[in-house]
């Protein structure tokens, strides 16, 4: 048994490639089983690397080992071994092997053999133990020559961890480091978003470049590493891109994920079963404003700590927050015959409420989209009888009893601000919005296009109506933001008298021949221009067709 401890002293390599467990003689005691056994474990066990970060994949009830060397001659050798599961809890261990303190005399081996036996086994000992899904790291220091066994197992499902094993413990770390305390803190909290705070990492504060905070919001619950909630995303059946909170460089999205590039800061948004997840990267500014949240509801807060160049993270301490409830909106109250102009701020106040009791059996809601995008909801003592999306003027017919009561909400379905106009009244046969034709679109034409003039036709009605055109010029980089920004309620009031053309009236009981053309001279050549049309009706309340840009040709 003397030479049962020549391994220690053995290159590694051969150490690697020979099984000194088959020249040990057959074990009397349950000493020297248990120490046959825990050498047998080595020889059926991985090289650790030193000073870089291992991911290990490990099968339900099946162990993994792992074994590294502290070679003699280091006087007392540091080094710190840091386990990341990824998923579901493990059990993990470090086992060390240490050589007796001495060495047998010749001849004693026939009188101390079994002594020297128990003494080999009891060199065998265990340094640590762990079982959860935190990440733990041990720090440990050696003086001798020693041979260490990692154990790994989880009981629950095939699952993946990172490890990380260094003996360099001066020349700086992998993991970025937190502060003393990692804890986040909620500084605000709103119907739709929370303001979060932390302290600095001293990784930002010493290496701000290839550092920054990466922050995670989700409505299940908070995660213990970057790579945990990675896994839970990839579980919930959808393909999240390697370390997509660590880099912005450009990666194919997912059909279930929406990327949000603004302000420096990187969004990306996954579509789950249980919520969303979102993932926001906002370099190292230590306080962020989550937006966009939903009102009511409980959000968990994680926020990690990134090296860009090393793809490590560390994990502060996870938050969360029930954001507030979203506050009752004003109710306005709509009279017979009286037009109420709403203007909803997508980012402020995205709701309003109007109410209107029934003097009639029969009433009629008109709604005049003036700009953005607006859902209605409409609703007779309590129950739905509309809702939808609004475009263009829309009407709404409905059948009720005496004293009936209509509550409708409107509510803003972008960020930037939208307007509408309602009217309620039981009079249909006497609107005060115009008789709309099918299409309130605007048709020029290419083939009558010349240096100095355009051609443009739109459809009229049955109704004798007055049409207004104007004229207005633009630059090649105006045509989205007037297009966009154009408010469909607003009449030539607010255009320049210089751009009026000419208005004109018209109508045709057939409506296959109620289509007008004008053709509007003395314009420039090669220039873009925007064209409107404006109906009136008998209440002389406008409305707006789409406008359209023509440009006059170069050359003639």
């Amino acid at each position: 048994l003397k030479m049962s401890w020549l391994w220690l002293y053995l290159p590694l390599h051969l150490l690697m490639a020979t099984c000194l467990c088959h020249s040990i003689k057959a074990p009397t005691t349950s000493s020297q089983q248990s120490f046959k056994s825990n050498l047998f474990n080595f020889y059926h066990s991985l090289l650790l690397a030193d000073g870089k970060e291992t991911t290990i994949h490990l099968l339900k009830d099946i162990p993994k080992r792992y074994y590294f060397v502290l070679e003699e001659g280091r006087a007392l050798a540091p080094f710190s071994i840091t386990v990341t599961p990824c998923d579901v809890p493990i059990e993990w261990s470090i086992l060390v092997y240490k050589p007796p303190p001495g060495k047998a005399a010749p001849g004693d081996h026939d009188t101390q053999e079994v002594s020297k036996s128990h003494k080999a086994s009891s060199m065998v000992s265990t340094l640590f133990n762990y079982k959860g899904n935190s990440v733990e790291t041990y720090m440990g220091m050696s003086s001798h020559s020693a041979l260490y066994l990692l154990e790994f197992l989880s009981t629950e499902r095939d699952t993946h961890i990172t490890v990380y094993l260094t003996t360099d413990t001066t020349s700086g770390h992998l993991y970025p480091e937190l502060p003393g305390d990692p804890r986040i803190d909620v500084i605000g909290i709103g119907p739709t978003t929370v303001t979060l705070a932390w302290k600095h990492s001293p990784s930002v504060l010493q290496h701000s470049e290839g550092i920054q905070y990466c922050l995670l919001v989700n409505e299940k619950h908070n995660y213990k590493s970057l790579c945990a909630a990675e896994t839970a995303i990839r579980s919930s059946g959808m393909k999240l891109p390697p370390t997509v909170a660590l880099s912005l460089s450009p990666y194919l999205l997912e059909p279930q994920q929406v990327m949000i590039l603004s302000n420096s800061e990187l969004s990306i948004i996954n579509k789950v079963s249980s919520g969303e997840v979102r993932q926001v990267c906002m370099g190292t500014k230590n306080t962020y404003t989550v937006p966009n949240l939903s009102p009511s509801t409980q959000y968990y807060f994680d926020v990690f700590i990134v090296n860009l160049l090393t793809n490590a993270s560390a994990a502060y301490t996870g938050t969360f927050a029930r954001t507030l409830e979203e506050p009752e909106p004003k109710v306005t109250e709509l009279k017979d015959g009286k037009v109420i102009h709403v203007v909803l701020d997508g980012k402020k106040q995205k709701f309003y409420s109007l109410q209107y009791q029934a003097r009639h059996k029969k009433i009629h809601f008109t709604f005049q989209l003036c700009r953005g995008q607006i859902r209605v909801h409409i609703t007779r003592n309590g129950k739905t009888v509309a809702s939808e999306n609004l475009s263009g003027l829309r009407y709404f017919s409905l059948k009720g009893k005496l004293l009936d009561t209509y509550s409708v909400q409107l509510r803003s379905t972008e960020e930037s601000n939208s307007s509408v106009k309602v009217l309620a009244s039981p009079h249909f046969h006497k609107p005060l919005f115009p008789l709309l034709p099918e299409s309130l679109k605007i048709k020029s034409f290419s083939k009558l296009r010349t240096c100095r003039s355009v051609t443009i036709a739109w459809l009229g009605t049955q109704e004798e109506s007055k049409y207004c055109v104007y004229r207005k010029r633009i630059e090649e980089d105006q045509i989205w933001r007037e297009l966009q920004s154009a408010d469909r309620c607003s009449g030539p009031e607010s255009r320049h008298k210089s751009e009026k053309v000419l208005c004109k009236y018209f109508y045709d009981l057939n409506l296959q021949r109620a289509v007008t053309t004008e053709t509007i001279k003395g314009l420039e050549a090669g220039t873009l221009y925007l064209f409107d049309v404006y109906l009136f009706g008998p209440s002389g309340i406008p409305v707006r067709y789409h406008s359209k840009v023509v440009k006059t040709r170069k050359k003639c």
